[in-house]
Parts: structure tokens; C-alpha cells; sequence
């Protein structure tokens, strides 16, 4: 039997699904390919200093005026169209009246973004056209992740057993996802008018990267992931007719929530963690991006582990059920 991956495209996907899946993939793929070139675009600012020379000085500052504006005109496609799935969230969870994750994703690129253009416009003024590519990069690195796990889940029979937990995690995990994100970004707004009042030219920094931390992308990655994972594993033991019976399911169903349970507030304890070091300061946008990517793939990284456990739990199965019957007969 080929071995299991969560990129194998599902057979049973309808043309629907599969555009949505092809969309995100080149959405991903051109924000992965901008982020690069943009961050060779931003390096010149990184070599700017005072100590230089004024002749060098003046020469480096027209280098970074060309290509803050080179890296505007990558940056604008990526902004329409690689993150138009988080745009048309947004305005559905505003036009219900409530907050969806989607919303303060939506502001941190607007965050970012807009302030950066004014000062591409204007000539001078710090810019963080790299961190929102880097930001959206991630972002939708995070839900291709998420997407490929929950179209390669099974149907019917014990399949929706495992469907009915994650309906119920799912419940929990946007319950606890929502509050933490209203939580920071209470958080990004006392912090941002802090520094406004101490240093003005770090506030925009600041509160840029609260909320890329803020963004619930590896929460959001936690139940579906480790159901993925449950799915698979199930799909292997009952094509060799181990780990399906009473005990074994509610065992699976177990390790399942677990596993669930752990990426969810693990990813709530890192974001935890980076939060104070981003409120004074020490946190730039691209690095909060970054946590943002390492938390996701952590998560991806659990569910797999979750997987191979199984893997190995329903190969000792038989053997383990021959072991129980010889007892029982003795």
C-alpha cells in the first residue's frame, strides 16, 4: 500500500475542491517567489548606518528610495491577489457581525502595508514591504497545510466517528483561538500607544509584529491536522483489519484529542512567549513571521508523529489480540 501523505490529491474531490486546492497552491506559490525577491530588494536598508560617509550615505539612500519602490510593485499582487482569500473572510465575518480569524489578519497586512506605501511615496520612512510578503507567505503556506489535511479525511463507518470529535474540538479550538486574538490585539493598541509616546518611529514596528503573532494560523491547524492524521492511520488499519475494534477506536479517538489539544495550546504558550519580547521592542515583523511559521510546522511536525504512533500501535494490534486470546482460553 502507498504510504499516506496529506499532498496526495484525494480521488474523491469535487471540481470545486480541487480548484480551491490549485488556487491556494499558486497563491502560495507567487507570494513564496515575491517574498524572495523582496527581501534582496530590502537588504540595502539593512546596510544603512549613519557612521558611513555622507557621499556613501546619499548614494546608499537613492539605492534604498529604487528599491522600496521595485518591491511596492511586487508587493501590490500579493497583497490583491495572494491574500484575497483573507480579504473576502474578513468582509464575510464583518458583514455577520462578528470577529471570524480572518479580521486580524486582514489588519495586520493593512497595518504593514499602508504605512509602507506612504513612505515609498513620500521618500523616506521605514518600510516593511518584506514582512508582509514574508506574513501572507506563511499565512498561506499555514492553510495549504490545513486544507490538504482536511481534504484527505475519509467518510462513513468508523471514519465518522472521527468526524463527530472534530466537530467537537473544532468548537473548542475557535473558542479558545478568538479570545486569544481579541486578547492581542487589546494588547497591540496599549502597547502601540505606548511607544508613541516614548519613541514614535518604533510603534509602527511594534505593533506590526503583535499582530503577525496574533494571526491563529497554527491554532487553526491543530484540529484538523491531528484528525488528518487520524483518518490516515484508520484508513491503513482496517485495510489490514487491526486497530478497528471497540477498545482500539476509543484508544485512536483518544490519542486524537490529545494530540489536538497539546498543538492547540502549545501554539497559544509560543505565541505566549514571543508576545512580551514583541511589546518591548525586541520582536521586528519578520521574526514575529517567522514564529508564526515555526508554530505551524510544529503543528504539522505533532500530527505527523500523531500518525506514525498509530501506524506502529495497529501493526502491534494482532499480535497483541492473539497474546489476549491465548490468556483468555488458559
Amino acid at each position: 500500500m502507498r504510504a499516506f501523505s496529506i499532498f496526495s490529491t484525494p480521488l474523491g474531490l469535487s471540481v470545486a475542491q480541487r480548484h480551491a486546492r490549485r488556487h491556494l497552491l499558486a497563491r502560495m506559490g507567487l507570494a513564496w517567489l515575491a517574498m524572495m525577491q523582496v527581501m534582496m530588494f530590502a537588504f540595502p536598508g539593512y546596510l544603512r548606518s549613519e557612521r558611513m560617509g555622507p557621499d556613501n550615505l546619499a548614494l546608499l539612500d537613492d539605492a534604498i528610495v529604487l528599491m522600496n519602490g521595485l518591491s511596492l510593485a511586487l508587493t501590490v499582487p500579493v497583497v490583491l491577489y495572494c491574500a484575497w482569500p483573507v480579504w473576502a473572510g474578513a468582509w464575510r465575518g464583518l458583514r455577520r457581525g462578528g470577529m471570524s480569524m480572518d479580521v486580524p489578519v486582514a489588519l495586520g497586512i493593512l497595518v504593514a502595508f499602508v504605512p509602507s506605501v506612504r513612505s515609498t511615496l513620500a521618500g523616506h520612512g521605514a518600510v516593511y514591504f518584506e514582512s508582509v510578503c514574508m506574513f501572507i507567505a506563511f499565512l498561506l503556506t499555514a492553510r495549504y497545510l490545513e486544507l490538504c489535511a482536511r481534504q484527505s479525511v475519509g467518510e462513513g463507518g468508523l471514519h465518522a466517528r472521527v468526524a463527530a470529535l472534530r466537530r467537537a474540538l473544532s468548537t473548542q479550538a475557535d473558542r479558545a483561538a478568538f479570545w486569544f486574538v481579541l486578547a492581542q490585539l487589546a494588547l497591540a493598541v496599549a502597547a502601540g500607544a505606548a511607544w508613541l509616546s516614548w519613541q514614535p518611529d518604533k510603534a509602527l514596528g511594534v505593533v506590526v509584529a503583535l499582530i503577525v503573532i496574533s494571526c491563529p494560523c497554527a491554532m487553526a491547524m491543530a484540529v484538523p491536522t491531528a484528525v488528518a492524521a487520524a483518518h490516515a492511520s484508520l484508513a491503513v488499519a482496517s485495510g489490514a483489519h487491526a486497530g478497528t475494534s471497540g477498545p482500539a477506536m476509543a484508544a485512536r479517538l483518544r490519542a486524537t484529542a490529545r494530540v489536538a489539544r497539546q498543538s492547540l495550546f502549545g501554539a497559544i504558550l509560543w505565541h505566549l512567549l514571543v508576545t512580551p519580547l514583541a511589546a518591548v521592542g525586541w520582536v521586528a515583523p519578520w521574526l514575529a513571521a517567522l514564529t508564526m511559521l515555526a508554530s505551524s510546522l510544529a503543528v504539522a511536525a505533532h500530527a505527523w508523529l500523531l500518525y506514525r504512533r498509530l501506524r506502529h500501535s495497529d501493526e502491534g494490534a494482532p499480535y497483541t489480540a492473539v497474546a489476549t486470546h491465548r490468556e483468555q482460553l488458559a
